[in-house]
């Protein structure tokens, strides 16, 4: 009887044992039937993705350098060029990687999700940096100044030396360089004395009442017609302004090309001084007259 039993169970052991070396050997082929279909899909989509990407990257090269050549003959300026250039190629590239992924099998729905919260997040930190970024783009695309126009920001005024996506350089009169966000310039109000290529130089003389009103108008006239630097059109203009409490004033308009404001402007303040006191043409200064009356009081 227990011969018998220990048979049975050495039967069992050993048909047990023949069911899981068949599965175990099952299961190997399987997954090796499997992996070597993978691998030959895969293979086949990796090499065909690499090829769509070569193709993709040669086929962008192609479309950026056209464009740049229709840029090119619209003379567009460089700095917006560049800027173009760059977001239209990150733009293409980017569609080719997307549909690369989707190609390849990766989860499109789930990798945006990702990459807009990571967007979100981002956008947050650079919200000033964003904000210089839009207004760079604005700046460029609109135009309102240009590299070497002489601008005032505020209280800031210079000559746009670079137009940059974040940063625009002014340089002052006296040679200092002055950085101010794109965001600022494109949201506030700005002056471009360099957008006309005339200007109005405006100054204003002073004489005294004792004066010959017509004698001062004469001078300033025969200043000004032989000025070689005062345009003839518009007309100049020589009027009296306004009556002040110790003096005549004078105010002169005069026209000029853009270029040659402040050469006029400083020309004429001292040409007017000096002809003024060759004609002896007085220029009043403040004063004061104090007038003594004897007083009827008399002193103990």
């Amino acid at each position: 009887m227990p011969n018998t039993t220990e048979k049975v169970a050495q039967d069992m052991a050993n048909n047990f044992s023949e069911e899981v070396s068949k599965l175990s050997s099952m299961n190997l082929d399987t997954m090796a039937d499997k992996f070597i279909e993978w691998a030959t899909v895969s293979g086949v989509k990796l090499l065909i993705g690499l090829i769509i990407i070569s193709i993709g990257l040669k086929l962008i090269k192609k479309i950026i350098k056209h464009f740049i050549i229709i840029l090119e003959k619209r003379d567009v300026d460089v700095t917006l060029r560049r800027f173009l250039q760059s977001l239209i190629s990150g733009g293409l590239k980017g569609i080719l990687f997307i549909f690369i992924l989707g190609y390849w099998g990766f989860d499109l729905a789930g990798m945006a999700a990702i990459f807009a919260s990571a967007g979100v997040a981002i956008g947050l930190a650079l919200q000033g940096s964003l904000s210089n970024f839009a207004g760079g783009f604005i700046i460029l695309l609109l135009r309102p100044f240009k590299v070497g126009d002489y601008i005032e920001a505020g209280i800031y005024g210079g000559t746009v030396e670079q137009i940059g996506l974040f940063y625009t350089q002014l340089v002052t009169i006296d040679n200092k360089l002055i950085l101010i966000p794109n965001g600022t310039l494109s949201n506030g109000s700005l002056i471009n004395y360099s957008a006309k290529s005339e200007r109005r130089v405006d100054l204003t003389f002073s004489v005294g009442y004792e004066n010959d009103l017509s004698h001062v108008k004469n001078v300033l006239t025969n200043i000004i017609n032989r000025h070689g630097l005062i345009i003839k059109e518009p007309v100049p203009f020589i009027g009296v302004s306004a009556h002040g409490p110790s003096s005549v004033d004078f105010v002169v308009r005069v026209w000029c090309k853009s270029e040659d404001y402040w050469a006029i402007h400083f020309d004429l303040l001292e040409q007017v001084k000096l002809k003024f006191d060759e004609e002896k043409i007085t220029i009043p200064y403040p004063q004061m007259d104090l007038h003594l009356k004897k007083s009827d009081l008399k002193l103990e």
